[in-house]
């Protein structure tokens, strides 16, 4: 695919715009520059956001029914085109081709699933005088800003929601990633009636234009808790609600009653998926001594004989970091762990010249206050740690600013359930990792968020509570 194939514009008031200044995009499995897309000027956020001002108008007194049929006739149509855009998603995001099929799907999926969901109207007194009913109605516009390493998926997340609810929106990719969703916008640009999504790019400067904006009543934000807490403060100047998903560094924890090679295999996995780009994914991993070396040994020839590469090549399994900033930023990380004296174990990177390769790296047995062990990668580094005691490794798992996700492995499902319930996360694995479905909370503890997405629970994040009083008995105004 050239870069003259891609031709991507942004979606506005239901019209497709260029804009005359563009964005680089990079392939990241060759650190070059393969295409292009619409550099939003603050005219144009201006526009998106009176169309979408325009549109919710009519869109929040529009049939519920009628906006399910809508999002499942996005979803039909992303499902539709999913191998054209899993070719561009692996160009521009770096993950290998089956994978990015997977997640365009999933994104068309997760369109479907939301749109079976309906908002509940509580009533919270029933007498014979009155009736009160508390209902659950759409905020207005909402600001929707995605990430870098699962583009599609969390747009999906965001929008689906948001319009189900009765809400417009105004959507931004990340510049590492725009090609995907722009193309998204375009395939569903006749879907909904005009101005109620609204899809368009930009560089850094536009995060802040957008948050900052006054016609918006609502933030959803995925990235970094450091963005997040800015994310915040620009809405705390208008009171706008916000939804932040940020960053985690979630534990995994192993009991010494499971089988170590069938638990390292799914561990590698847990950790490592996305070039270990997941917020979610396990980025410490605690093992019980009685079963530490096994464990081990069974990850590093695991991670030895991983294949890393272009993920447009076949039988690829790790694609590449997705950005230079990123890949400095866990290659610093990496040396720093040789430079103090740690034992690592690495994988192979592509002998080809170009692209930002990292190898799949265990940091074996850091202590607890290496940095290694005290902040996200989001990179494939893997610190692995021994414990001897149950109160001693929940009280390191918990030690941490963050509390996103967690996992337990063992046998013993009643203690593994038991331990969950004590990790500081909101939401706790046993014996599997980086599962999520559409009906069901996602939801940061501490500083890993604000709010909740997915299922009913993140679907009334997109509106607000109307309580009606309504009497029995009229006699009182005739």
């Amino acid at each position: 695919m050239s870069a003259d194939a891609i031709n991507v514009r942004m979606l506005i008031d239901g019209a497709l715009v260029a804009s005359p200044g563009t964005v680089d995009v990079v392939n990241p499995a060759t650190g070059k520059v393969f295409a292009s897309a619409p550099r939003a000027s603050a005219q144009d956020l201006d526009l998106a956001v009176a169309a979408a001002t325009r549109a919710f108008e009519s869109w929040k007194t529009s049939p519920i029914a009628e906006r399910k049929a809508l999002l499942q006739k996005a979803g039909d149509l992303i499902l539709a085109h999913a191998d054209e855009l899993a070719a561009i998603f692996t160009r521009e995001q770096g993950r290998p081709l089956p994978l990015s099929l997977q997640e365009v799907q999933g994104a068309g999926q997760w369109f479907h699933a939301t749109a079976a969901l309906d908002l509940p109207v509580d009533v919270t007194e029933e007498t014979d005088a009155r009736r009160i009913e508390v209902h659950h109605v759409p905020l207005g516009v909402v600001c929707g800003i995605v990430p870098w390493n699962f583009p599609v998926l969390l747009a999906a997340w965001k929008i689906a929601p948001a319009i189900l609810a009765g809400n417009t929106i105004v959507l931004k990719p990340s510049p590492f990633t725009p090609l995907c969703t722009l193309k998204i916008g375009e395939i569903l640009r006749d879907v909904f009636p005009k101005g109620v999504l609204n899809i368009i790019s930009g560089g850094d400067e536009l995060g802040p234009l957008m948050t900052g904006h006054k016609g918006f009543a609502k933030i959803t934000f995925t990235g970094s808790t450091a963005t997040g807490k800015r994310v915040m403060e620009a809405a705390a100047r208008d009171l706008k609600r916000v939804t932040l998903e940020l960053g985690g560094n979630d534990a995994a924890i192993v009991l010494p009653d499971v089988d170590p090679g069938k638990v390292a295999e799914q561990l590698f996995m847990g950790a490592f998926f996305n070039s270990a780009q997941v917020c979610v994914a396990t980025k410490r991993l605690y093992v019980h001594e009685d079963i530490y070396e096994a464990v081990r040994d069974r990850l590093v020839k695991l991670i030895e004989g991983a294949s890393m590469g272009d993920g447009s090549e076949q039988g690829v399994l790790f694609g590449p970091v997705q950005n230079l900033p990123q890949f400095n930023r866990v290659t610093a990380l990496i040396e720093e762990a040789r430079a103090d004296g740690l034992t690592l174990y690495q994988g192979k990177t592509p002998s080809s010249q170009g692209g930002y390769f990292i190898p799949l790296t265990l940091v074996d047995n850091p202590p607890d206050s290496a940095r290694v062990v005290q902040e996200e990668a989001f990179g494939p580094v893997l610190p692995m740690l021994r414990f001897t005691s149950v109160d001693e490794v929940i009280a390191r798992a918990n030690d941490t600013e963050y509390g996103l996700a967690g996992a337990v492995w063992s046998a013993d499902l009643k203690q593994a359930a038991e331990m969950a319930a004590r990790l500081d996360t909101g939401t706790v694995w046993i014996n599997q990792n980086l599962q999520s479905t559409p009906l069901t909370p996602l939801a940061g503890h501490k500083q890993s968020g604000v709010g909740v997405e997915n299922g009913v629970y993140g679907l009334m994040e997109f509106t607000q509570p109307k309580a009606i009083y309504i009497p029995k008995d009229t006699s009182s105004v005739r």
